[in-house]
């Protein structure tokens, strides 16, 4: 027991207790300005920690983890970031993620066309080459335009690489694509495509393909000791390889490839049709006089279709509006060859 009470009839009101309630104060808005932050683009994840290079620089890379004011805000490779706390890249030490910059481009995709969730793989990438074996395996155009569409879709210019060229000739698959104005480079098996260097210098450049059709071999070819630069980047200093995640890459002669060898096929959910037809810039207008609910949407000849009308007044090919409704099938889960 303790010692014995006072005298109560000398206590007043000033030695009564007062538990302390929340204060009425607001709570301020205001978030630290980072004056100091340093710029970076993000080039590799692995567990929450970020891979950055430092002014895109491939020899100041730092560990970033996302700070506390960006909530849930999406951190992805070739995202343009802003850093603090510890930027020196040295061993064990850890900055802090505390911007992200508005996004030129995305190259998103769903698990599949009906998941309402999208995953955005790479921001920021001007070009996505599609990477596509002449022979063994043979191509899947179906992958290719659902590719073609998440590239339209997304900001991002396409590029069709055909591998193996030495096993089988590219002219029945290029005839398939000639009305798209689409780039292409063309490769054997013991060579890289002439012109490649060309296109991705001084690029963001994300590269996607199908297991088997050579893109690990080119990606050998354009960035020497391929291997061990995805393993610094994506390790976090724990020896770890991570090959299902997105990796920037550096090129010797300056940009970057993203290789992404964990997109094996894209779900669409997230596309609509007209992000399809705003690439093709003769059939824009017109579709805005279509019927609602047009067959065109779903890659479906309608006979109210305005489209066909740009054909017969001679402003488009035919070829063009059959490309055009082709991807817009792919997106529509129509496609007559499996991605």
């Amino acid at each position: 027991m303790g010692g014995r009470r006072g005298d109560w009839s000398k206590l007043d009101e000033t030695d009564v207790r007062v538990r302390p309630g929340k204060s009425t104060r607001p709570r301020s808005k205001k978030r630290p300005e980072h004056a100091d932050a340093v710029t970076a683009m993000v080039v590799g994840k692995d567990r929450g920690r970020w891979t950055c290079a430092v002014d895109r620089d491939p020899n100041h890379l730092v560990i970033a983890m996302r700070a506390r004011e960006l909530g849930r805000t999406s951190v992805v490779v070739g995202d343009a970031v802003d850093l603090v706390g510890d930027t020196s890249g040295k061993p064990d030490t850890l900055a802090r993620i505390v911007r992200v910059s508005e996004r030129a481009s995305v190259l998103r995709r769903t698990a599949d066309d009906t998941d309402p969730f999208e995953r955005v793989v790479v921001a920021n990438a001007e070009q996505l080459l599609i990477v596509c074996a002449l022979a063994d395996p043979p191509p899947r155009t179906g992958f290719i335009d659902r590719c073609l569409v998440a590239a339209f879709s997304g900001g991002l210019k396409p590029v069709l690489c055909l591998t193996k060229a030495d096993l089988a000739d590219p002219a029945e698959l290029l005839a398939a694509y000639a009305e798209l104005d689409l780039p292409v480079v063309i490769s054997r098996h013991d060579q890289d495509p002439l012109d490649i260097h060309d296109r991705l210098h001084n690029r963001v450049s994300a590269l996607v393909g199908h297991s088997g059709v050579g893109k690990s071999t080119l990606v050998n070819r354009l960035v020497p000791n391929a291997f061990r630069a995805i393993g610094v980047v994506s390790a976090v200093g724990k020896g770890r390889h991570t090959s299902t995640t997105a990796v920037a890459l550096p090129l010797p002669d300056g940009g970057w490839v993203v290789d992404t060898p964990g997109i094996r096929s894209f779900g669409l959910a997230h596309v609509e049709p007209n992000d399809i037809v705003a690439a093709f810039e003769e059939f824009v207008a017109p579709a805005e006089e279509c019927p609602s609910g047009c067959g065109h949407l779903g890659g479906a000849e309608d006979p109210d279709c305005v489209l066909d009308s740009v054909v017969e007044a001679g402003e488009a090919s035919v070829g063009r509006l059959t490309s055009l409704r082709r991807l817009l099938a792919s997106k529509a889960g129509a496609d007559e060859h499996p991605a």
